[in-house]
Order: structure tokens, then sequence, then C-alpha cells
């Protein structure tokens, strides 16, 4: 990758080239920098373009799906679905998809093109053959719905000329420049009615279930759903705990205001939950149980507010590609739909809500 100056080209009245973009990017010299690609200079109106989903499934891909194909549709575009994330475009492995393609998908979980985690696709062969696929299908642009590792794809991808737009699709809502990912709130709602459940059976028999749910480094779900459960302890990856002070000693003084069940939300990024269980067992005498919910908070069908996100940020993919713009991340911020830079997103981190933790310890007793 070079240093060298944009080629997008400054128009005026969309007739006269007054001047070459000023800016300099760190990119080649066949592609625009992140000013001109913004603003739209040199763009081209685009016929062509697909959509895949990569990475871990999540509620409300389909919605998605539906919003970029349906969109694409009445502007006249050509929307090809790829299978099986980037290994369906490394293979070519694509289908024209139409209005009725997408009937009836908005209330299904999963995803219809299906997805996939690809290494090849990170090597110089992988891309090559991917960009080949696009050459082949006449493909403009490309909405990629995934989580981080698939943003990076979407950038690599844009770096050679292949305009990409990401979508946050992941239950775990750990991408910085996204208030609320597609899938989380569902996967919230499963948790919760899956621990409600458990609650009943702990209730019925005075015992104490400790449970893990996904998220993979980052706690936003542990923490959420442990609040509305009312789980008595929650352990999340971003804040350090004492087990015998945040778990133990928080059990035995709900123990002595009369409360003889208990729920202890666990996220995976720290596990261990039947060691946990069976110290909570030997040091309390409460009798406890470990619980691993696993793939089941992925599945289900997407709640409204899934739906709803899902739709809003498919259709502004397919406006910002409409323009010629690529190398973006739609996102929600304060409820209003907006987009990034891909690099810029990538950068940003998100932080947990410290008193959000606070008040859920102060009210879980």
């Amino acid at each position: 990758m070079s240093i060298g100056i944009c080629s997008g080209l400054i128009f005026e009245m969309n007739k006269t080239i007054i001047t070459p973009c000023p800016a300099t990017a760190r990119v080649n010299r066949d592609y625009l920098c992140n000013i001109c690609s913004r603003k739209g200079y040199g763009a081209k109106m685009m016929k062509t373009i697909g959509v895949l989903t990569s990475g871990g499934d999540a509620p409300g891909m389909n919605a998605a799906i539906r919003a970029v194909v349906r969109a694409g549709c009445e502007l006249g575009m050509k929307v090809y679905g790829i299978n099986r994330g980037y290994n369906g475009l490394m293979e070519n492995d694509m289908y024209e998809m139409n209005l009725r393609t997408v009937s009836d998908i908005i209330n299904r979980g999963g995803t219809i093109l299906y997805s996939a985690r690809s290494a090849r696709f990170k090597t110089d062969e992988g891309m090559q053959a991917a960009i080949r696929s696009c050459r082949e299908r006449g493909i403009d642009g490309l909405v990629v719905i995934g989580g981080d590792g698939s943003f990076r794809g979407a950038r690599d991808l844009s770096l050679k000329g292949i305009p990409c737009v990401a979508l946050p699709g992941t239950i775990d809502n750990d991408i910085g420049c996204c208030d609320c990912t597609i899938g989380y709130d569902t996967a919230m709602q499963t948790i919760m009615e899956m621990v409600d459940r458990i609650r009943d059976t702990t209730e019925s028999h005075d015992r104490c279930a400790v449970v893990e749910v996904m998220g993979r480094g980052a706690g936003y779900l542990a923490l959420n759903a442990g609040i509305a459960c009312g789980a008595t302890s929650i352990l999340i990856p971003e804040i350090q705990y004492d087990f015998e002070r945040d778990v133990i000693q928080r059990m035995m003084r709900t123990q002595r205001s009369g409360k003889l069940h208990f729920v202890i939300m666990v996220s995976e990024a720290i596990g261990g939950v039947d060691e946990m269980a069976k110290r909570i067992q030997k040091e309390t005498g409460v009798e406890s149980r470990a619980t691993v919910l696993g793939h089941v908070q992925r599945g289900g069908s997407p709640t409204a507010r899934d739906r709803i996100l899902a739709s809003r940020m498919g259709y502004r993919a397919v406006q910002l590609l409409k323009d010629g713009i690529g190398n973006r991340v739609v996102a929600i911020s304060k409820e209003e739909i907006v987009d990034y830079d891909i690099v810029e997103a990538l950068g940003m981190k998100k932080s947990v809500d410290l008193e959000l933790y606070k008040m859920a310890m102060d009210i879980s007793i």
C-alpha cells in the first residue's frame, strides 16, 4: 500500500473537472480517499450490489438482508445474495435476489444466506479470488453484515476497489461505534426468558443457579440480562471482582434478610461456572447448579426492535452505495442512524456503564 494522491476528481455542475483532490490518503492511486469517498466525488451510480452475512449469526440478519434487497430493487439495482460469507464470495457462490426472494423472512432467526468464518479470505490469494468474483458478476459494491472481523474484511475489500458498507450484526453488542447491534435485543430477551425458567426451579428448591451467558470478550449481555433477571451478582470482564466479597458475602447477606434462592450471572469471558457452583455450595451450604445457556442465545425470532433496527441499517447501506460511497459502517447512536469510516469505527472503544453496574448491585440484594 502506497501513499498517493487520491484519484477522486472534484466536479462542478457534474460536467467540468476543476481540479484533482488535493488530499492525500494512505491508499493506492486507483481509489478514493476518505474525504472524496464520503462526499461522493468521482462516484458513479451502482447498478449491481451484493449482500453477505459473516461470522456468528444474529437474529435480525434476515431483516437486514430483506431491507438491502428491497431497497436495491426499488432503485433498479441487481442484488446478489452471497452464500456463507466471504467463503461464498471467494467461490462465486451467489444468486440474484428479488422482491419475492426475501418475502416472509423478517420474522426468522439466523440468516438465509448462511454464515461462516474464513481464514483463507485473510490471505492475498483469498482476497484476489473474492475480487475476481465481484468483477465476473459485475458487482459494484457490497453490504457486509457481521461483527468486527467482518468489518476488517470489508475494509480490505474497500481498499482494493470494491466499496463496502458494513452493518453490525452480533449478539455481543461489542462494536464500539454502535449503541446497539443487530441481534443484541433478541439475545437479551432470550436470556431473560431462559433464566426466568431457571429461577422457577431455583425458587422451588432453595437453590443457586450460576448462569453463563455469551458475549465473547464483552459483558454487555451479562450486565443487562442480569439486571432484567434480578441476579444477585453479575460478573463481567470489564469490572474486577472478588468472588468472596461479590458473590459469597452478598449471598449470605441476602440469606439473612430471608431470601433462599439466587441467580449469579456470569459472562463467558470469565467462565468457570462449574467450579463457581461447587464453591458456592461448599461455602454457603446452598445447593448450587451451573448452567451454560450456549447457542440458544443466538436463535429465535427477532424482537420488534431488532427487526426495525436491521431494516433501518440495511436501507441506509443501500443509500450509501447508491451514491458511490463505500468503506463505511452503519450504526445507531442516540436512536439516530449514522455511518462512520470503517477504520475509524474499528478504532472506537465502548465502555461499560459503571453507574449501571453500581445500580444493579445496589438493587439486587
